[in-house]
């Protein structure tokens, strides 16, 4: 049962508590329709101190499709039903789970590669370690669902077709987000545990992906002086960023090289190695220093290139192990799962992504040619990011000193054509973002004009660099922020609410956003001639709102300037970003209602068109401003200059529309704009609101 409650200062503004998924923004004139096949129990609304709420109940028959049996999944309902299965009974529950994951994700129409690839090692950690009681982290969200699966989540994962990050339990210590904390989270638990005087163990385990961020590092080393006991497993899908390291050669995983593993993690071998440390400190610093160079030495010899640095950190390095081989997993997790007072170990686990579903493979595909899902983009369907790119090779014609740096999880598939294009002009430095905005900055300083791309919920973990390496030095870096505001079934942890308020209140920094796909080529062309500061724009994900055909090159505009797109009498709404989109709907709708509207576009949040603002004021009773931003962006800029220019003391009423101030969990794009109260509707029925026309408001939401 979901409940949703809904209350806005003049009616409309919604604060959701809980997960809402229902309500669907379809604009039509004094309707809103909901999902099909969902039963409520009761829907109420009203205005002002009054609540709406509405609860439902999904039905399992929403989702269909046959799967594969799954006889040892079946009855698995805890990971304390894995202790005693068998080695084959766990070769046979990973299959299971493999089918089942990869019917699961087709059916959500998300990539399977990455969870498919930990699934054994799901398994066997499940198999050796006592969970809840021992801590298993993970670093990033794709890496979990068979670990949910395995810790009595299966069946609200294929009820609702979709492992979302809703369904944290007790299983989940600390919730698995962008990345590189697992590390950082499960040192602070193992030192909490020694203080405490408790034995549980705390596992966490990163990916290779993970591995190209500073913060991993910065919690091996204090892991390595802290000395406390803890596991860290490294899931190696060997993949990286830069081909030259794709071609190189693979890490091997042999009959030597699985000895050698069991070797290094057996406990008779720490523990000699434990002791020819104390023999030969005892003897003298000197032939310490010369066993311990011997051992370093040895050990970087039959392990794999790079395995030493993890001993430099202080983590005690075994492996590599085949994470597809149950067998050597369970048997080197055991050994070190045995080891008491030996401090960080770190646990090599090569696995394939490349690894598929032979049964059920078939069936998957034709769900993901089937299933519909209203957060994918079909296939033709020009997005913002295709017109970015457009502008952006276009720009780079008129100047040759532009260069693209992009930081991230995964890239955009029209920023793969940007690299391609910009060849050795495109810098892809992954989930190392700080890296990516002070190496822009550099670039800047260089005398190039560096473009830096990154989501905007991953620039949220480079604003220190933000502050102190650009804007502080007004050294003009040009950020494109990327999937800004709602992202539908990424939820909460990809979505780009804060970009408008942290960016604008830095002193250097312009900030504006395009309202549509032209306006989008002029701000790429206005930021590659803006020399002296910093400046950025952010764009949504998904599709476009206005044109479908390309584009000629972007043309300057003027900095801090507005326009206005719709004129009228009675009521003004002004839009930031792609919002305009939305209060064009409303003006439609009111016009039908016979409101006359004017309609204007920011386009910039600092500086503020000061002169737009004060026309829409002098001509207008009330304003209406709309952003898909939180509270603190472009609205507190322009309460700023409303009640300091005297505007408010004047006479005008206005209402701010934004995020609501708490997380929206994972939906459809629309289902979550509609949650947001960010559709034409919510905008019209705050418009009539505020012109005293309450019951007509009500009808737009009902």
């Amino acid at each position: 049962m979901v409940a949703v409650s809904a209350q806005y200062p003049c009616g409309i503004c919604p604060h959701f508590n809980g997960n809402s998924k229902i309500l669907s923004p379809e604009t039509e004139l004094c309707s809103l329709s909901f999902p099909s096949r969902v039963g409520y129990s009761r829907l109420n609304l009203s205005l002002k101190d009054h609540v709406a709420q509405v609860h439902s109940l999904p039905h399992a028959g929403d989702f269909t499709g046959e799967n594969e049996p799954t006889p040892v999944l079946d009855a698995i309902e805890s990971p304390m039903n894995l202790k005693n299965l068998s080695t084959k009974e766990l070769n046979q529950l990973a299959d299971e789970v493999r089918s089942e994951l990869s019917f699961i994700m087709a059916k959500a129409q998300r990539p399977s590669r990455s969870s498919l690839a930990v699934v054994e090692l799901s398994v066997a950690i499940h198999h050796v370690f006592h969970a809840p009681v021992d801590k298993i982290l993970w670093d990033v969200a794709e890496q979990t669902y068979a670990h949910k699966l395995l810790t009595g989540r299966r069946q609200v994962m294929q009820t609702l077709g979709e492992p979302t990050p809703d369904f944290e339990s007790e299983f989940d210590p600390f919730k698995a987000g962008h990345g590189c904390n697992s590390i950082s989270a499960g040192l602070g638990m193992a030192v909490a545990r020694d203080f405490k005087g408790k034995r549980d163990r705390v596992v966490a385990v990163i990916n290779n992906e993970t591995t190209m961020a500073g913060q991993v590092y910065e919690a091996m080393s204090n892991a390595g002086y802290l000395d406390s006991n803890m596991i860290v497993i490294l899931n190696d899908s060997q993949h990286s960023l830069h081909p030259k390291l794709e071609e190189a050669s693979k890490t091997p995983i042999n009959a030597l090289s699985k000895t050698l593993s069991k070797l290094q993690s057996s406990k008779l071998f720490r523990r000699f190695r434990e002791l020819a440390k104390v023999l030969t400190k005892k003897i003298g610093k000197g032939m310490y220093e010369w066993a311990a160079k011997v051992d370093e030495y040895a050990r970087g010899m039959i392990g794999p290139p790079g395995s030493t640095l993890f001993e430099e950190l202080g983590l005690y390095y075994i492996g590599p192990v085949d994470g597809h081989n149950i067998e050597d997993l369970v048997s080197v997790l055991n050994e070190v799962a045995s080891l008491d007072s030996m401090g960080p170990v770190l646990v090599h686990v090569i696995t394939k992504e490349e690894l598929q579903v032979a049964d059920n493979q078939m069936n998957a595909n034709k769900i993901m040619e089937g299933a519909s899902s209203s957060d994918t983009i079909p296939c033709g369907t020009r997005t913002y990011s295709d017109c970015f790119v457009e502008a952006l090779i276009s720009a780079a014609e008129r100047h040759k000193d532009i260069v693209a740096v992009h930081a991230g999880m995964g890239m955009e598939p029209s920023l793969h054509l940007l690299k391609n294009v910009f060849a050795e002009k495109f810098f892809d430095v992954g989930m190392a973002e700080q890296h990516a905005v002070t190496f822009a900055a550099g670039l800047a300083r260089g005398g190039l004009k560096p473009f830096c791309i990154i989501p905007s919920a991953f620039l949220q973990r480079a604003y220190d660099q933000v502050i102190h390496d650009v804007d502080r030095q007004k050294v003009p870096v040009r950020f494109i922020i990327t999937s800004a505001g709602l992202v539908g079934s990424d939820g909460p942890t990809q979505c780009g609410a804060f970009d408008i308020a942290f960016m604008s209140c830095l002193p250097n920094m312009i900030v504006m956003a395009p309202s549509d796909e032209v306006e989008l080529s002029h701000m790429v062309a206005t930021a590659a001639l803006i020399d002296d500061r910093p400046v950025c724009f952010r764009y949504p994900r998904g599709a476009l709102s206005v044109m479908e055909q390309s584009f000629g090159s972007g043309i300057p505009i003027e900095v801090g300037k507005g326009r206005i797109l719709r004129e009228g009498k009675d009521i003004a709404l002004l839009g930031y970003g792609s919002m305009v989109q939305n209060c064009l709907r409303a003006q439609s709708l009111l016009s039908k209602l016979g409101v006359e509207v004017t309609v204007a576009d920011a386009r910039f949040c600092k500086p503020l068109d000061i002169k737009l603002l004060q026309d829409l004021c002098k001509s207008h009773s009330f304003l209406v401003t709309v952003e898909e931003g939180s509270i603190g962006g472009f609205a507190s800029h322009v309460a700023q200059f409303l009640s300091l220019n005297g505007q408010l003391d004047a006479g005008i009423k206005w209402r701010p529309i934004t995020l609501p101030d708490n997380y929206i969990e994972q939906a459809s794009p629309k289902e979550q704009l509609a949650v947001a109260g960010l559709t034409g509707n919510h905008i019209a029925a705050t418009a009539l609101s505020l012109l005293g026309r309450t019951r007509e408001a009500l009808l737009l939401m009902c």
